[in-house]
């Protein structure tokens, strides 16, 4: 018989938790009229079993599906386990502290793959990750908004950036008109070119116009949190990867007159010092490498992607084609630099960098966009209303009382009663919200106001809740593997008071257990023994002459295994003490009057050296306390289940146990 199904089930009853959803699916059942049991007349589904049993079997599609024997082995097994459930309720597990704290933890693991919120950041992971198949090389101009900015202000800067959008169309240079009008400060060195880059490396609408232009196309203003953006971009083009480089600086001293011809001619002379086959790399930068960073450890950087350095140097970089290359001196703001290729690597799998991706996309602005889809959905599935007159009369009234004096705000203004939403039907008003706020100890700004900064969190947090009710309700696979952990904590917490901890503590009782069944701890013939495998033959003489004729003692032991671990450490393999040899491998064939024998056991020699033979005789306590332990917990495991099926008496309903018989072999 298989294990297949028996030590999937095994599995889940130990706690042997994975936190990700199940990728076999729940097989479906006609329908839930009919209990499998009832364990004390408290009814068990026949859709949980079926669920578990689901998600253990892995088979190839095509294998033969559970035997009958199989089934009824599983079966009971679950009997057992729910027995064990039924008992940690009754005692009350499921009440305590450390198990209500428990279960929410694992539910907040448990419930994120199957939320809104999850499936559209995979969405954009996945879009993420396909924009940083490519690389992008644009030119911006940036229009910034006053300080304190209306609209009228606004609508003054989004003209301006039309007519610049008009001009570049025009033929104008965007890199003459970004020295003439962008306001990033870094557009007076490098005339608005922000070189390559790729996805999450700008903010989310300036990524998103960017890869929705061909190269020459020129964009309408962008309208991010730094203000009107013009970008056109001038080249597009598959994603290298990351590549490592070493490299060398030479520094341009401003302070001197002639310094720039200076740098110059010493990285040249240096240059021309690489070139020649004597010249060690590493030699070279520790001797005239101006960069401390790097120059005592051979000019190495780390692993870098496009975007992630200045445009000169990480063209230079990328465009070094074999490891070991050195490029022509460069120069940056930072000085001139040669640079030296080590090793390249393509863009890694989506696997590898998902909780990356994840974490940057998290702490943008894409965050923001993804809760506020998510709210959206919300609404529409839950039947959200806001009573939109309402909320405009306390974001007046409300928006510039504090946190601690809201709710007396409210009473004052006589608005506690006022409706804010309502959600599935049941009405929020003014004095939930403010209930909701005097229970949180966090401060929340916003620039807009009080009202709407706490109004916004309530409504997601009650928007939260009412999908968190509809999965549990609603979701099958959900509501399964939530009542799977749920019976795995209370199991375990169940298995720890009465065997676990019980068999492994109370030594009065392991004692006991050992000397009624001591005829299980018994030790067969056995034999003082040294063997000593033979790995290189050419070494048989030398163990030969240490071990031959001589009387098997410690000290002979401990000198052989100084010697050989000194002189040739794999020149041999040892196994010494007192060996149970009638299935030992090498023993078994001994002849056990002769102190010295060489016995040739699968492929090689063994020198075997014998002392004493011991006759058959009871294990000591302290020899088999481990085995001990594990018998007793076994012992203690059966009581348990004996004596449940006595407390909760178990029926099978046999129409409901076929239909699952069938419904595991569909």
């Amino acid at each position: 018989m298989t294990n297949r199904t028996i030590s999937a089930l095994i599995l889940t009853i130990l706690l042997a938790f994975e936190f990700s959803v199940p990728a076999t699916a729940i097989v479906q059942t006609s329908g839930q009229d009919d209990p499998l049991m009832t364990i004390g007349g408290k009814t068990v589904d026949k859709d949980e079993l079926i669920y578990l049993l689901s998600k253990g079997n892995k088979s190839e599609p095509g294998t033969p599906g559970m035997s009958r024997e199989e089934f009824e082995e599983n079966l009971d097994l679950f009997t057992n386990y729910k027995l064990k459930v039924r008992e940690a309720e009754a005692k009350g597990l499921d009440q305590s502290e450390e198990f209500l704290r428990e279960f929410e933890s694992f539910r907040e693991n448990l419930k994120a793959p199957f939320l809104i919120r999850n499936s559209l950041e995979e969405g954009e992971l996945r879009k993420a990750y396909s924009r940083m198949q490519e690389i992008i090389r644009a030119s911006h101009i940036l229009l910034e908004f006053p300080t304190d900015a209306s609209k009228e202000d606004s609508l003054i800067v989004l003209r301006m950036a039309l007519k610049i959008e008009g001009e570049i169309k025009n033929n104008g240079s965007i890199n003459e008109l970004a020295v003439e009008y962008s306001d990033d400060p870094s557009a007076q060195v490098n005339r608005g070119d922000l070189g390559y880059f790729t996805a999450l490396q700008m903010v989310q609408p300036f990524e998103d116009a960017a890869y929705n232009l061909q190269a020459g196309q020129v964009s309408s203003p962008v309208l991010t949190n730094f203000g009107y953006h013009i970008i056109k971009v001038f080249d597009r083009q598959p994603n290298p990867g990351q590549v490592r480089v070493s490299h060398i600086l030479v520094r341009i001293d401003e302070k001197l007159s002639n310094g720039e011809d200076l740098a110059k001619r010493k990285v040249a002379d240096i240059y021309n010092e690489i070139q020649k086959e004597s010249t060690i790399w590493e030699d070279i930068v520790k001797n005239f490498s101006e960069d401390p960073a790097s120059s005592q450890k051979g000019g190495m950087l780390p692993w870098f992607s496009v975007g992630s350095m200045i445009p000169e140097f990480e063209m230079a970089a990328f465009s070094l084609t074999e490891t070991g290359e050195v490029s022509p001196p460069i120069r940056t703001r930072y000085g001139y630099h040669i640079l030296r290729l080590e090793n390249k690597r393509p863009v890694e799998s989506f696997e590898v960098m998902e909780e990356s991706i994840r974490s940057r996309i998290l702490r943008d602005s894409r965050s923001t966009m993804i809760q506020s889809q998510v709210m959206a959905i919300q609404k529409s599935r839950y039947n959200f209303t806001e009573n939109e007159k309402n909320i405009a009369k306390l974001k007046a009234e409300l928006n510039t009382t504090t946190k601690n004096g809201f709710a007396s705000a409210l009473a004052e203004k006589d608005l506690a009663s006022d409706q804010l939403f309502t959600l599935q039907g049941k009405s929020y008003i003014s004095q939930d919200l403010a209930d909701y706020m005097a229970e949180e100890e966090i401060s929340l700004k916003n620039k807009t106001g009080t009202f709407d900064a706490w109004y916004e969190r309530f409504a997601a947090m009650e928007l939260n809740k009412a999908e968190e009710a509809d999965l549990a309700a609603n979701n099958k696979e959900y509501r399964m593997l939530l009542k799977e952990y749920r019976d795995g904590i209370l199991l375990f917490s169940l298995m720890n008071d009465e065997v676990w901890q019980k068999g492994l503590m109370d030594s009065v009782a392991q004692k006991t257990f050992y000397e009624k069944n001591i005829r299980d701890y018994q030790w067969k013939g056995r034999v003082n023994a040294y063997i000593v495998k033979v790995l290189d033959i050419t070494q048989l003489d030398a163990a030969r002459k240490i071990l031959q004729g001589k009387t098997l003692s410690e000290e002979l032991i401990s000198s052989f295994e100084s010697t050989y671990q000194t002189s040739n450490s794999l020149a041999y393999q040892t196994e010494a003490g007192n060996i149970e040899y009638g299935e030992h491998a090498v023993l078994s064939k001994a002849d056990l009057k002769e102190s010295y024998q060489e016995l040739e056991v699968n492929g090689h020699l063994h020198l075997v050296l014998l002392g004493e033979r011991i006759p058959a005789s009871p294990k000591k306590f302290e020899e088999t306390r481990g085995l001990v332990i594990r018998d007793y917990q076994e012992y203690l495991d059966e009581n348990l289940v004996e004596s449940l099926r006595k407390k909760y008496p178990v029926k099978i309903n046999p129409k409901a146990k076929e239909e699952t018989f069938i419904a595991l072999n569909q």
